[in-house]
């Protein structure tokens, strides 16, 4: 592991932060596909079929860009962490997947049900969503670093 100054790291593998990201792309699309969650997601997001044709009548390009942005954004920081705190043991690194699902992500998604009208059903989807991509992307940066 690198040098650090602060929370700059000298030595960032950035072909791990870019598995990891398609790694985090790769668990969504199969998460919120047919085969899994999809039709649960789409109903308890209240889409209607015509939501569903306008979406897939939309070039979807833009969003999709702007999802893998934001996954190699969350590796290169989980990365970031993974070195700076000296990890170097795989169960210690999915702790600090789950600990930084819980005191962050699964904290801030709750919003959505106190304040945004979501149910608890679809908090606990997009949470455990969450939970399994971190925990995957952190498993993957620790691996290829």
């Amino acid at each position: 592991r690198g040098e650090t100054m602060g929370l700059l790291i000298t030595d960032i593998s950035y072909f791990s932060v870019l598995i990891a990201g398609i790694v985090g792309m790769v668990i969504g699309a199969l998460w919120y596909s047919p085969l899994l969650f999809g039709n649960l997601w789409i109903a308890l997001m209240g889409f209607t079929e015509k939501d569903i044709t306008a979406a897939k009548n939309k070039n979807m390009t833009l969003q999709y860009a702007l999802q893998f942005v934001a996954l190699l954004v969350v590796a290169y920081v989980l990365s970031l962490l993974i070195a700076s705190l000296g990890i170097n043991t795989i169960p210690a690194v999915f702790q600090l997947a789950f600990w930084l699902w819980l005191g962050f992500q699964a904290t801030l998604e709750l919003s959505a049900v106190l304040w945004g009208g979501k149910s608890w059903s679809l908090f606990l989807l997009n949470s455990a969503h969450n939970l399994v991509v971190l925990a995957f992307m952190s498993w993957v940066l620790f691996l290829f670093a």
